[in-house]
């Protein structure tokens, strides 16, 4: 995480540039920032046709795609496997910041120097709002391996729940409402057809779970992403390899891992494709469990624009690699639905 200062400096040093650079040379808009490679929007307006909405990490954007549909401008400013808790903003995403119309972050700590220029680049009638804030209530919030209670930050990978990821759907949409009155009726039906589709996501798993042996449904994964979907589904998380500070786990932390995995006969562990890490790999070698580096958070499969580089894919595709490799079935998965769903 960053400091105060050394967000603050940046922050300071990004709206030096965002005065400077608004326009190029000709008058017209400078360049979209790094969330560009979202490849649906090539950036923000600031123009009167439609709602401007900015967000942040790609399942959010992915979802408000699905909501928003055609009657937004959407540009994700994170770009996918990037590490969003430390992302640093360009002065690119200063000038997106200041055309939104809306801007929707996670929440939850997750983005904390993207809502600090957030906060200082915005105009002064545009919202920020925050999806996690918005759908759990801190008596639920969950503290862990990579978020210990000490720091203060709870995890904030609420999306990984689908019921959560419904709850981010249903703020959208009242969200995009409130700011475009007259096309309330399309976000509603978009919000429609896309629960249908989580509640499939969340019905496969549900029919899937009890497939996975009872003494396998543990986790031990690098990044500490999966708390709130494995406190909805039974699992148990045993532990993260990432620390809070994201550097490599001490020798005595990766030894007791390594006998924790041994005595619960845990049958794999679980990288990410992310976050690649050799020291999970060890663990994984010297504990005779089955390394699977293959489990994304914020990475949607696929090309850009391809049909499953949705939310809804990067679930599937998790769900059938984790259940695979914990020995459960994987045929509720095979043929869920995971295109947008959003009306032309």
């Amino acid at each position: 995480m960053w400091s105060t200062s050394r967000s603050q400096l940046t922050v300071a040093l990004l709206i030096v540039a965002l005065v400077a650079g608004c326009s190029d040379g000709d008058g017209s808009p400078g360049p979209s920032g790094a969330g560009a490679s979202l490849g649906w929007r090539d950036g923000l307006t600031g123009g009167p046709d439609m709602l401007d909405v900015a967000t942040t990490v790609a399942p959010i954007s992915s979802i408000a795609r699905n909501i928003g549909g055609t009657r937004i401008r959407l540009h994700g400013l994170i770009p996918d496997a990037t590490n969003s808790h430390t992302f640093e903003p360009t002065p690119s995403d200063a000038q997106t910041l200041a055309k939104a119309d809306l801007i929707v972050v996670n929440g939850l700590h997750l983005e904390q120097p993207t809502l600090d220029l957030a906060d200082a680049s915005k105009r002064p009638e545009t919202p920020i709002r925050q999806l996690g804030d918005g759908s759990i209530a801190p008596k639920d919030w969950l503290f862990d391996f990579s978020f210990p209670e000490s720091k203060g930050d709870p995890n904030p990978h609420l999306w990984m729940n689908p019921r959560y990821a419904l709850r981010y759907a249903a703020l959208m949409r009242d969200w995009f409402e409130q700011a475009d009155p007259a096309n309330a009726e399309y976000y509603t039906a978009n919000y429609a057809a896309y629960a249908k589709r989580i509640d499939a996501l969340d019905a496969a798993i549900r029919k899937m779970t009890p497939t996975v042996p009872e003494e396998n449904r543990k986790l031990l994964t690098y990044h500490d992403s999966w708390a709130y979907w494995a406190r909805e589904y039974g699992f148990t998380v045993i532990g993260a390899v990432q620390a809070s500070d994201f550097s490599d786990p001490s020798p005595q932390e990766v030894a007791r891992l390594i006998q924790q995995i041994r005595a619960e006969k845990v049958p794999a562990v679980f990288g990410s494709e992310v976050f690649p890490s050799p020291v999970l790999e060890q663990i994984a070698r010297e504990s005779g469990a089955t390394f699977i580096d293959a489990l994304r958070d914020d990475e949607p499969p696929g090309a850009q624009n391809s049909p499953d580089h949705t939310y809804l894919g990067m679930m599937k595709r998790d769900m059938i690699v984790m259940f695979g490799a914990l020995g459960g079935a994987t045929d509720a998965f095979e043929g869920l639905e995971v295109t947008d769903t959003y009306r032309p």
